[in-house]
């Protein structure tokens, strides 16, 4: 037993076998978020330059490209061997940014490339973050999930702190070109780590073929699917729900966010910092709620405490939001809501899809997690835009939000008792079928 092994397990409370995939993960985990965190401020900068009253059709156009690409998604994970989808993912979206490189490099000023990309960013965090997770449900299974994936969500952390440090440093010295430039390159460092932990996970769980994580077939099933299977799923639908009821919440801060920051910082190199600034709170915070506190939420009071956590953590901070609407308490409400939500709430929730099918882990959730996401963005930009055109102030929002909060809290108490139903069942299917 080598030191190596035993500190990895202290880490990451991981068990023997088990620390060479929590490490692959995390390191997986690490780039793909790097990749996002570097561009992350530069397009939060760049949607504060295009003014508030433009948020809202970006947002739409999001919600669009979306829609447009979720078909083309689900014909991929149907034809597409389980073990190349990812890489095949990961790989288009490189050639994007190797474009968008391109095109900052020859023209950084055009607010043409600047929309785009806003919209692209957008549309690649949730495609390459939703088949990570994917990818994590079908690679551990159970009790390790609710082990490791608090540890591995440290990963993106991790990452995500990386992101927002180095464009703070490199932004001056490369531009924004080359910062994409370098999003490219770790981006593609992600492919390996897929490759090794699909191999793990054939040999620590001894799948059939047709269900392994590094499978040589597709998931097979209808490229629409996955819509189907969410609407006729109350597990699902439940998921969904907690999806749109934090993103009508997240959106009006976020829009808030941008109109104090346009206000108290008018040149575009102050806003990029600003919001750098903002998301290395953030993810210091996740990082260490990611690493102490997910994992002996979840072991303690099991997936539901996970699920409830979040939102009393943002409901505490919306009302104080309420008594005191300035743009620091908003700035750190902000920090709170998202810390608990990547570094409690995402890890919970992701181990909720531990215990459904492939066609679902893979077409329904990417559906949740991309369309119905950013349906919701656009939906609350759009609700956002009247209510504030009606008088609607800081305050009123947050007491909204509030509100949206008790309500995630009954939807999590739902789906954790759907969960414990359902790890019941898939337990006594394999004890039937061990016996």
């Amino acid at each position: 037993m080598s030191q190596a092994g035993a500190a990895l397990r202290s880490l990451f409370g991981a068990r023997e076998g088990e620390e060479r995939a929590v490490l692959v993960a995390f390191l997986y985990f690490f780039l793909l978020l790097s990749s996002y965190y570097l561009l992350r401020p530069v397009r939060d900068a760049m949607g504060a330059s295009a003014g508030i009253g433009r948020m809202p059709w970006l947002f739409t156009a999001t919600f669009l490209v979306m829609l447009a690409i979720t078909p083309v998604f689900g014909v991929l994970v149907s034809r597409i061997q389980k073990r190349r989808l990812l890489p095949v993912v990961y790989a288009f979206f490189a050639l994007n940014l190797i474009g968008f490189s391109v095109a900052f490099a020859l023209d950084p000023g055009s607010a043409a490339t600047a929309s785009a990309f806003f919209v692209w960013l957008s549309v690649f965090n949730f495609f390459v973050v939703s088949v990570f997770w994917s990818f994590m449900a079908d690679v551990f299974r159970g009790e390790e999930a609710k082990r490791l994936f608090g540890p591995i969500a440290a990963g993106g952390s991790t990452g995500a702190i990386l992101g927002p440090i180095l464009t703070q440093a490199l932004v001056g010295p490369i531009g924004v070109a080359g910062l994409v430039a370098l999003s490219t390159l770790l981006l593609l460092g992600t492919i390996p780590c897929i490759r090794v932990l699909g191999r793990w996970s054939v040999a620590r769980h001894g799948d059939p073929p047709d269900t392994a994580a590094d499978s040589a077939n597709p998931i097979g099933g209808r490229a629409l699917a996955g819509i189907v299977l969410l609407a006729r799923s109350p597990y699902l639908l439940g998921i969904a729900s907690i999806i749109v009821l934090g993103s009508v919440a997240g959106t009006f801060m976020y829009l808030e966010l941008l109109e104090f920051a346009a206000a108290r910082y008018p040149d575009a190199a102050g806003r990029t910092g600003f919001f750098a600034r903002l998301d290395l709170a953030v993810n210091l915070l996740s990082l260490v709620l990611q690493s102490l506190i997910a994992t002996r939420i979840i072991r303690r009071f099991g997936v539901t405490g996970g699920l409830v956590c979040m939102p009393l953590v943002a409901l505490a901070s919306f009302a104080w939001l309420v008594l005191a609407p300035f743009l620091m308490t908003l700035a750190v409400s902000q920090v709170l809501r998202r810390a608990g939500e990547f570094g409690i709430g995402k890890p919970a929730r992701e181990v909720l899809f531990t215990v459904v099918d492939p066609e679902a882990k893979y077409k329904a959730k990417n559906v949740i997690d991309t369309v119905v996401q950013r349906g919701s963005d656009m939906g609350a930009s759009w609700l956002h835009g009247a209510l504030n055109a009606a008088g609607t102030s800081l305050a009123g929002f947050a007491a909204a939000g509030a509100a949206l909060m008790a309500a995630l809290v009954g939807v999590g108490f739902a789906l954790g008792r759907g969960y414990s139903r359902r790890e019941a069942a898939a337990s006594a299917r394999a004890s039937r079928a061990s016996a």
